[in-house]
């Protein structure tokens, strides 16, 4: 007995509309997103339980590395010119227009005033090496505050709503820890953040 042969046909599908949809969607996500500000250095920090999220906007953010090297910044370019333009004021120094663009372009402030210049004269590729074996005094400037707290109170008056978030290494000795909160408290500025990774079910 002869086999029936069935015919075979072409399916077709119209990828049209979810070649749309798709395109929409990356729209969707690439407008709505909030892209991270690279740090000068990875910094893992500690794990915690607590869900508090720190605020998107007005924050200074303080970041301390593992040897206690301290690095500030704020996403809100402004107020990071507003910052340079008092320090420098403060301490006499002189930037021009390529010196102050890349401070600008940087993640965070984290060189000593004494280096700043010659820090920022630097190729941009170069800087993120230089960054790293830096980092802001603590030491007091003749009996008065120190350079990290000049820049905190530069902060403070560009704008005097921000909020300030330390992120710590989790390797970072409690002594720079410490030390770093001792400079706030002398400040009254007893208001802050610590940020954290939040600790899952599994770490527990």
């Amino acid at each position: 007995m002869a086999k029936v042969k069935i015919q075979k046909k072409d399916i077709w599908i119209d990828m049209t509309p979810m070649s749309d949809v798709m395109t929409l969607l990356l729209c969707f996500f690439m407008l709505t997103s909030t892209f991270l500000t690279p740090e000068p250095l990875k910094v893992n920090a500690p794990n915690s339980v607590s869900e508090v999220k720190v605020p998107e906007s007005d924050v200074l953010n303080i970041l301390v590395s593992p040897e206690g090297k301290i690095f500030l910044g704020t996403e809100n370019k402004n107020h990071m010119r507003a910052m340079l333009d008092a320090m420098t004021d403060k301490f006499q120094i002189t930037l021009n227009g390529t010196q102050q663009k890349h401070f600008l372009e940087d993640a965070m402030a984290g060189a000593p005033m004494s280096q700043l210049a010659a820090y920022l004269s630097l190729e941009p590729e170069k800087m993120g090496e230089a960054i790293q074996t830096l980092g802001i005094p603590t030491d007091s400037i003749d009996g008065g505050k120190s350079e990290f707290q000049e820049w905190v109170t530069a902060a403070r008056d560009a704008n005097p709503d921000i909020k300030i978030a330390i992120k710590c290494d989790a390797s970072t000795s409690y002594k720079n820890v410490k030390a770093l909160m001792s400079e706030l408290q002398d400040m009254n500025e007893n208001r802050y953040q610590l940020i954290t990774n939040l600790k899952t079910a599994s770490e527990e």
